[in-house]
């Protein structure tokens, strides 16, 4: 998985995490494209743990991918009915946490 923790001030800490195979994709669906970019979802590799943990500490996420939402359905923060999906990759954003 790939994992960027924004900093917003004012608004405190956003995470956005992707699947790791998702990063540099660009995904459509009808009138909807979403760019997966390094400059929104980091480069820098983070263990499921490590993205748990971040989730836990976060105002809001911004989550997409098979295994990232898996995570958070397994956490409680999200129900999968709560999820987009963007061809066939779950999507999910996720307000105070």
């Amino acid at each position: 998985m790939y994992l960027k923790v924004h900093h917003v001030p004012g608004a405190g800490e956003v995470v956005a995490a992707c699947d790791s195979e998702l990063l540099g994709v660009t995904l459509t669906h009808g009138d909807v494209e979403v760019c997966i970019t390094g400059g929104f979802y980091g480069t820098q590799r983070a263990a499921e743990e490590e993205v748990g943990r971040a989730l836990l500490g976060a105002t809001n996420a911004n989550i997409i991918g098979k295994r990232v939402v898996a995570l958070a359905i397994a956490m409680g923060l999200i129900r999968e009915e709560d999820c987009v999906m963007i061809g066939d990759v779950p999507h999910a954003q996720i307000f105070g946490i």
